[in-house]
């Protein structure tokens, strides 16, 4: 919970995420918290009517609101468009982030041939290879890599045993979380069916490299393939989650959000807006459309087009999935019907044979 000195009146809040209040301006809020386990003092949001019965008995101070809510007693009301986006904006307020000491710790390990800013911060136990180039207020923290001749933007937070390969570039204001791995070699091997040794599996050299354009946050442990030749990208204002496979050559346009155990498999594009949500796989050499979205744990074996939702493996029109599925439960007696019908078929015919 936020000290003391961190609290601010609700009109200031009321204020900062553009909302009209209906309550006292000169409330003093210390905190956000849910709706169950918020207490006086607190702020809480309330946008899907799933949970009205928490947002009727909640001990909250304030709560941010949809713009067609009526005021109640005992709890003051922050009516915003988006309750949501006005809550994170609050938690930006209530815990603004810190940024540690600009320098090189002792124990980090920079390159002589490497470009550091001089306000950027790379902590112990930090790499920075021969040729690599790291921007102003970058931080490194311990175990980060950025290997030869990358180049990583400014602004960018680069957590423990977070890689940039060498030659890759990362633009500014991105984050990457821990044991996230830009640049690892593509999965490309050609079938050697007369090797000198026997059959093998000859390795495709990895010569490209990837790209991540500006405002890009990528997960903890999610793996960014580097091109075989030219790039693999993720462009502008794109987000990862955690354990997302992003294959060689693939290209994800801007503004899209790529879900969980995800994996985009070689040569695919994604477009701008796209939403792929948990355990989706996309097969290689497609295109998923512009503000395409995909339902979760399912398979995309041909191109999305632009807009289009689609759920299922393979993956179909969203209301064709949900009819399908709403069938497939009746499928056991749709059996025992047909069966019956068979049967009473068979009874016709013979009687008519007779």
């Amino acid at each position: 919970m936020p000290s003391a000195s961190n609290a601010h009146r609700l009109g200031d809040i009321a204020t900062h995420v553009r909302g009209e209040l209906l309550g006292d301006p000169g409330l003093l809020v210390h905190g956000l918290n849910g709706l169950e386990e918020a207490v006086p003092g607190e702020v809480s949001f309330y946008g899907n009517p799933r949970y009205r019965k928490q947002f009727e008995a909640t001990r909250a101070s304030a709560v941010l609101v949809g713009m067609d809510a009526t005021a109640r007693d005992g709890v003051a009301l922050v009516r915003v468009p988006n309750p949501h986006l006005a809550y994170a904006k609050l938690l930006a307020l209530f815990h603004p982030a810190t940024r540690p000491a600009a320098g090189i710790h002792p124990a980090a390990h920079v390159h002589p041939a490497a470009t550091v800013h001089p306000e950027a911060t790379v902590k112990a136990g930090a790499v920075v290879e021969k040729g690599a180039h790291v921007g102003a207020r970058t931080v490194l923290h311990s175990g980060a890599y950025v290997g030869e001749g990358a180049r990583v933007g400014d602004d960018c937070v680069l957590y423990p045993h977070a890689t940039v390969r060498e030659n890759c570039v990362v633009g500014s204001r991105v984050i990457l979380h821990a044991s996230s791995v830009v640049g690892a070699d593509g999965f490309g091997f050609a079938f050697d069916a007369e090797g000198e040794d026997g059959p093998r599996h000859f390795k495709i050299p990895q010569v490209g490299i990837v790209r991540i354009e500006d405002d890009v946050e990528v997960g903890a442990c999610t793996c960014i393939d580097r091109a075989t030749v030219g790039e693999t990208v993720v462009g502008q204002g794109t987000k990862l989650d955690n354990l997302v496979q992003i294959a060689h050559n693939v290209r994800v346009g801007p503004l899209s959000l790529i879900c969980a155990q995800a994996g985009v498999s070689g040569s695919a594009e994604v477009g701008t807006g796209v939403v792929l949500a948990g355990q989706v796989g996309v097969v290689g050499h497609i295109r998923v459309g512009d503000l395409a979205k995909v339902g979760a744990q399912s398979g995309v074996a041909h191109d999305v087009p632009d807009g289009q939702v689609v759920s299922g493996s393979p993956a179909i029109p969203h209301k064709e999935w949900l009819r399908a599925s709403a069938a497939s439960g009746q499928l056991a007696d749709l059996l025992k019907e047909v069966r019956a019908l068979r049967k009473r078929v068979e009874l016709l015919e013979k009687e008519k044979g007779g």
